[in-house]
């Protein structure tokens, strides 16, 4: 016989919750069922400890959502250029958010030596992440503060991979938005730490190899920026 208690839990859970919201706002859930206008996309890691909404306490309708293994930014995933896609284009989010977490499976998995199937080409981008870097992460003798950077420049690196995308590139061209963020969760404290991506440095130090725009897009973003800092 198989358990099911703590499957049928759940649903007892959802009813409880949203009986709650009903009693707090009889009409909570015919507002949440109108479009989302969410201004924020976040790309997270699928790891069970982090859920999006509640770390950032923002309610149900006001992030967009993609998660996968390490929040990797893979230029040939159809399904996280989908949603980044989806979410630049047609919701508008003026915020796409990378955000990783310390201890991060994905991220030590990738640079042990054990063959993970599947697993090994998607993991393969992080290693790349410690080639490029290598020379930073091997004079960190402690393993877990290593770890912990690396997964500081995997964030790093997938806010890279969005910058690169042609949607992005556009939208941003047209009127300095999206702005990228690299976050990381540290689980130890529930705290989010900024990592203070400066956007226009990269957009100038890249925009000759990854430009798609015709050199609008570094243009434009350091005029939208002149425009931010001379509005106040």
């Amino acid at each position: 016989m198989i358990d099911t208690s703590s499957y049928q839990v759940i649903f007892e859970n959802n009813k409880r919750w949203a009986d709650k919201k009903k009693q707090q706002d009889p009409r909570y859930f015919e507002k949440l069922a109108e479009t989302q206008m969410p201004e924020y996309l976040y790309i997270g890691c699928s790891d069970s400890r982090v859920a999006a909404e509640e770390l950032m306490g923002l309610d149900p309708g006001k992030v967009f959502v993609h998660r996968n293994v390490a929040n990797l930014v893979n230029g040939i995933d159809l399904n996280a250029s989908s949603a980044i896609q989806y979410a630049v284009t047609h919701l508008k989010v003026k915020h796409i958010i990378v955000c990783g977490h310390y201890n991060c499976g994905g991220v030590r998995a990738a640079m042990l030596p054990q063959d993970y199937g599947l697993m090994n080409p998607w993991l393969r981008s992080i290693r790349d992440v410690y080639r490029i870097h290598q020379e930073e992460l091997d004079q960190i003798e402690n393993e877990d503060e290593r770890y912990d950077r690396l997964v500081e420049l995997n964030i790093q690196e997938q806010c890279l991979n969005v910058i690169k995308m042609p949607c992005v590139q556009e939208r941003y061209a047209e009127g300095g938005l999206p702005t990228v963020h690299g976050w990381v969760f540290d689980l130890r404290t529930g705290r989010l730490k900024d990592l203070s991506i400066d956007l226009t440095s990269i957009v100038n130090d890249i925009h000759k190899i990854y430009d798609l725009t015709d050199s609008k897009w570094a243009v434009n973003a350091e005029l939208a920026v002149t425009k931010k800092v001379a509005n106040g």
